[in-house]
């Protein structure tokens, strides 16, 4: 069982959840939301935020300076710390969206959290407190060492931090028994540091966020294509004449996408988002920055068609598109016979697909389906673009490989306006990935690396998210080490997470801001806290600035531009390198030369890196650069040197008699595991976060009505089950069978043997559950 405080919003048999936001005033209410998305309503909110910042001038001032490339070259422009979205390329001045403000101005707080605060509270204590409120202390201020006979966090020197550090790494008998975590926040540098020091201590243990959000769709793409990345670019946006936009909540999760799908409205595409709820960004948006639609009120379109399959029963609804364009004979032959392999064994699985069984796997009635299979017969450019929604399924590579055979059959891969692109979420989630951070690199990869940084790097495969858990849980990892993130709440199966990380020797936390993590630790701990992207980086003399990769592959500079709010942060390069030299104390590695000057970190990763070359000279001049990807040049990196058609079998997704299937999502006014209120203003919901949204037949059926309180079991592949009490239920428009909630509180209700046996996800989109009225207490 959970301990006091670790009930995560999910009650108790016969007791209403609590929220997991602040102790807003005022009644829980829903009711849907009928303006654009975007335009007044974000602008209120923005007005709002840098208010409650108490910075007037200052948050103003950073966020006109946030995704500024072209300021670069004097030294200027820092990144959103948040969505991955590609910045503006042509010197659009207010490329910033509602999110990213909330980012920036929530670590420009005033408050801190400092040894005077540890001093008054025990982990015991804090543990009780929710998690808004928690970061809601404000920033970190110096390193804090875990005391168990006070229960208390206490001051401890970089040095001695450090020490500690080295000394439990060194002290393991195995370099596999520790494993390194990071987020999506560190940067390029950060993370080719990061696992340079892992790897020449001797593991690929590096778990990632990615095991978590988008692993499905880099297996899938390198499988199919041979990369592990979409091929478009915002020209090809600029360009499509179709955009199917697949479990893409754009509004909440990449609001600065609504810019492209305005302009692609305008010119006439066709933009489809196909999503089990109908969001606001599916239906019209006015874009802050166009201050003439602004001024009149007027919306546009962002979608001219919605289609709404049960949860998982995407890839039924592709392999019916994809029906339709073989029975219209719109297949392109020319591309097909000169750049894939395996088509005919594609072109029978899906002739042999009965149109019956499709609709009732997709929940998408036929004619629909017809409907957008005409739609991309009469395209010539089309992109399909998707998120999580589709990943952390069980059948998730399967399904992007489905969106694979979909873009070939037509020859959509390789020319302008056309091709994948996966919508990926943290700023550098994709940029981790290429500079490291894998716990299962390619041969060709490491003997690059080691080439160039002169270590041998261990060959055998590391340990993943899931891995990671039960590794701890069982005693075979002893030292956890989170760069960024909050891994306690990101993690599947809540309790047993916490479990896992308190059976630890030593766990390290680098971060920010106060969260879950650091108080669900090991026996010994350390918070170690770093400066945030927007703040100033000086070290060996100069403006030190980093580099991102986005989701469409460019690469660019980051200089923060305020003051840090104490002398006493250090950098997460910084922080590496002196917990590498600790560790590490004979290394032949430059650490020390590397935390002074980062231009030496790029310089040797312009020789570790396929695509880095001339990596200074490259990123210093002018708004940076593109990684090449050689599918986009229709050069097909995989082991026929063609791309790739897949024939998988039609899964049944659709869940047992009276059982329903459970995706969770994030509210609006959250960003991963930070939650900013307990509102999701998208979704008309106020003052409350524990809810179900559910189709009103299936609470007929199951006699509920709204509002009701609810009990939500789990039934987990391992044959047991987890629950949680007191929810309320919200009738929505959502198809039969599918309910959704929010994470990260019903994470507890994914077993950490529900992962995907393609991709090693949790399956927290594609979960089986049971509703039923509250028990009584």
């Amino acid at each position: 069982m959970a301990r006091d405080g670790d009930r995560l919003g999910q009650g108790a048999p016969g007791e209403p959840a609590q929220g997991r936001g602040p102790n807003t005033s005022g009644e829980y209410s829903q009711a849907d939301y009928h303006h654009p998305s975007a335009g007044w309503g974000a602008a209120v909110s923005v007005g709002k935020i840098i208010a409650k910042a108490q910075e007037p001038l200052a948050a103003p001032r950073a966020v006109l300076q946030m995704n500024q490339l072209r300021l670069n070259k004097k030294g200027g422009g820092f990144d959103c710390p948040g969505c991955a979205w590609p910045d503006d390329r042509k010197g659009l001045h207010l490329d910033f969206c509602e999110n990213g403000v909330k980012h920036v101005t929530w670590e420009m707080t005033r408050k801190r959290t400092d040894a005077a605060f540890f001093a008054t509270h025990t982990v015991a204590e804090l543990n009780k407190w929710n998690d808004h409120d928690l970061e809601n202390q404000g920033r970190l201020t110096e390193p804090m060492s875990y005391n168990p006979a006070t229960d208390k966090y206490e001051p401890i020197s970089w040095a001695d931090a450090y020490k500690m550090v080295g000394d439990a790494l060194r002290a393991l008998p195995s370099p596999h028994e520790a494993s390194f975590y990071t987020s999506g926040r560190l940067s390029n540098e950060g993370t080719f540091l990061y696992q340079l020091w892992v790897r020449e201590y001797g593991t690929n243990n590096l778990p990632d966020c990615s095991n978590m959000c988008h692993e499905a769709s880099g297996r899938a793409l390198q499988a199919a294509i041979g990369t592990g990345k979409g091929t478009c670019d915002l020209e090809d946006w600029e360009n499509s004449d179709l955009l199917i936009l697949m479990a893409v909540n754009a509004a909440s999760n990449a609001p600065r996408m609504l810019t492209s799908l305005a302009l692609a409205a305008d010119r006439g595409a066709d933009i489809v988002h196909v999503n089990p709820l109908i969001e606001v960004a599916s239906q019209r948006t006015i874009v802050p920055h166009d201050f003439k639609a602004m001024g009149t009120f007027h919306a546009t379109k962002t979608g001219t068609m919605n289609i709404q399959p049960r949860i998982a029963g995407d890839l039924a609804l592709l392999r019916g598109v994809a029906k339709v364009v073989l029975e219209q004979g719109a297949v392109d032959e020319h591309f097909i016979a000169e750049h894939t392999d395996q088509y005919e064994a594609y072109r029978k699985t899906v002739e042999d697909s009965d149109w019956a069984e499709l609709v009732h796997q997709s929940g998408v009635p036929e004619e629909q389906i017809r409907e957008l299979g005409a739609k991309y017969v009469a395209s010539k450019r089309t992109i399909i673009a998707w998120c999580l929604g589709l990943t952390q399924q069980e059948h998730s590579v399967d399904t992007m490989r489905e969106i694979i055979n979909l873009l070939l059959l037509r020859g959509m891969i390789g020319h302008l306006g056309a091709g994948p692109s996966p919508i990926r979420g943290h700023s550098n989630v994709q940029g981790n990935r290429t500079c490291g951070v894998n716990h299962h690199p390619t041969e060709a990869w490491l003997a690059k690396h080691d080439a160039a940084t002169g270590i041998v790097s261990p060959r055998e495969r590391g340990l993943g998210t899931v891995d990671t858990i039960e590794a701890m849980r069982d005693g075979r990892v002893k030292v956890f080490i989170s760069v960024g993130g909050n891994f306690a709440l990101a993690a599947p199966d809540t309790e047993q997470t916490f479990a896992s990380l308190r059976n630890t020797e030593l766990t390290v936390q680098v971060s920010t801001k106060l969260n879950r993590s650091h108080l669900v630790h090991g026996k010994k701990a350390l918070i170690l806290p770093c400066l945030a992207r927007s703040e100033k980086d000086f070290r060996g003399g100069k403006e030190q600035g980093v580099t991102i990769e986005d989701s469409m592959s460019y690469v660019h500079l980051s200089y923060g531009k305020r003051k840090p709010p104490t002398e006493h942060l250090e950098s997460e390069n910084a922080i590496l390198c002196g917990m590498a030299r600790a560790t590490l104390p004979g290394s032949a590695t430059p650490w020390e030369a590397y935390a002074e000057d980062y231009d030496k970190i790029r310089d040797t990763m312009s020789h570790a890196l396929d695509g880095f070359e001339d990596f200074n000279k490259r990123v210093h001049d002018g708004i940076g650069f593109r990684l090449a990807q050689p599918a986009r040049e229709r050069v097909w990196l995989t082991a026929s040197g063609k791309a790739e058609f897949h024939s998988s079998p039609l899964p049944d997704v659709v869940p047992p008699e009276g059982r329903l299937m459970l995706s969770t999502v994030r509210s609006h006014d959250q960003w991963n595991t930070t939650i900013y209120s307990d509102n999701d203003r998208y979704r008309g919901v106020k003052n409350i976060r524990t809810v179900l949204f559910m189709n009103r037949e299936d609470m007929t059926e199951h006699g509920l009505s709204e509002w009701d309180l609810i009990d939500i079991t789990s039934h987990a592949r391992d044959g047991e089950t987890r629950s949680v009490y007191g929810y309320r239920v919200i009738g929505y428009d959502t198809p039969r069978g599918s309910v959704t909630g929010y994470m990260p509180e019903l994470n507890v209700l994914c077993a950490l043997t529900d992962n995907s046996s393609q991709s090693e996800q949790p399956l927290t989109k594609h979960l089986i559950v049971e509703v039923t009225p509250a028990a009584a207490a």
